[in-house]
């Protein structure tokens, strides 16, 4: 089980969501440069990091934070928000972030989308983040009518090989993933599957390697101490 703890950025701070609730925000950990190194001393082997407001906002808000990052960091660097065209990609990858998590995008914009695989395949993972089964977009406030289980169905028919799931209603809750849902995912598609959204312990790592998950995103529960890097490896 690879770990990759995340790094969610808001006018530059780090911080952290309750069920993508933008009015539900609290400043977590230190200044972004030290949290990142932190991550990487405790033997974190790639980091997320996500735009929010870029998310939010579509357009790559904190890119130049994000580029001193990428620059400090040792370990690949998974970037997500606001990533929603060719120049963004372009100009994350020229910086030096190792995978690109696609979102809205992916959902709107299905010739953008082709595109990106054909130039940056090896870079782009799709995120698909789910409210009641259904997929949402823009920084998750917008709720589409596209199940999750067909939207990763159509993203792995156009060549996607990753994708990040989250479950809304998990994230930043520290209640569990959501098994369920994980599981009819990796049974619907051969995609490799990035499990994130609320886990809480060392126990929901565990449960979520048996299934066959191979990377989980974690956040709050680092934060919180409750999941360390160095005892999710051990």
């Amino acid at each position: 089980m690879k770990i990759l703890p995340a790094i969610d950025l808001i006018d530059g701070k780090c911080v952290r969501l309750y069920q993508g609730d933008f009015d539900k925000t609290t400043q977590v950990g230190s200044d972004p440069e030290s949290q990142l190194q932190t991550f990487i001393e405790d033997g974190a082997e790639i980091v997320h990091i996500v735009d929010l407001d870029g998310a939010r906002n579509g357009e790559a808000r904190q890119y130049d934070l994000i580029k001193k990052l990428c620059a400090q960091s040792t370990v690949p660097i998974q970037v997500g928000g606001g990533i929603r065209t060719l120049e963004t990609i372009k100009n994350l990858v020229d910086i030096g972030a190792s995978r690109l998590v696609l979102g809205t995008a992916a959902l709107e914009d299905e010739k953008f989308l082709r595109e990106a695989l054909n130039q940056y395949a090896d870079h782009i993972v799709v995120g698909i983040d789910a409210k009641d089964g259904k997929v949402a977009t823009r920084g998750w406030e917008t709720v589409s009518e596209i199940n999750y289980i067909d939207f990763a169905k159509q993203m792995e028919a156009l060549g996607v090989k990753t994708i990040v799931f989250t479950d809304i209603s998990r994230d930043g809750t520290m209640t569990g993933p959501n098994l369920d849902a994980l599981q009819d995912l990796l049974k619907a598609v051969d995609c490799k599957i990035v499990a994130s959204g609320g886990i809480k312990d060392n126990a929901d790592l565990k449960a979520l390697e048996e299934i066959g998950i191979e990377e989980a995103i974690v956040g709050k529960a680092i934060y919180e101490g409750k999941v360390t890097l160095k005892g999710a490896k051990s």
